[in-house]
């Protein structure tokens, strides 16, 4: 009788420590789970934060791009401009004259 309840008891005991050592196997690779879905979503948070500062730059480049062509025209056109009022010689602002006739 003693025997059975000390084997009873040896039995439960080991149970209960099979039972502990497997909760903890489980909660490990419960927490191991949660560090991978926490670092992929690091790792995609990363890379679309990546992916918004390149096409802030590009749109930044496009910009200055667009800025320095139309500087580029504008001084073009200014160029064009004194170039021809040089050949046609009025490089003097004068006062426009009026051809209307008076009609009484």
């Amino acid at each position: 009788m003693e025997k059975e309840k000390e084997s009873a008891l040896n039995e439960a005991k080991l149970k209960v420590e099979r039972e502990k050592k497997e909760r903890n196997e489980l909660e490990k690779k419960l927490e191991e789970e949660r560090k991978k879905a926490e670092e992929a979503l690091r790792k995609e948070a990363m890379e679309q934060q990546q992916k918004e500062l390149e096409r802030y730059q590009e749109l930044e480049r496009l910009q200055k791009e667009r800025e320095e062509a139309m500087k580029r025209k504008k001084m073009e056109e200014e160029q064009q401009r004194q170039n021809q009022m040089k050949l046609l010689g009025k490089n003097k602002s004068r006062p426009k004259l009026s051809f209307a006739f008076g009609m009484k």
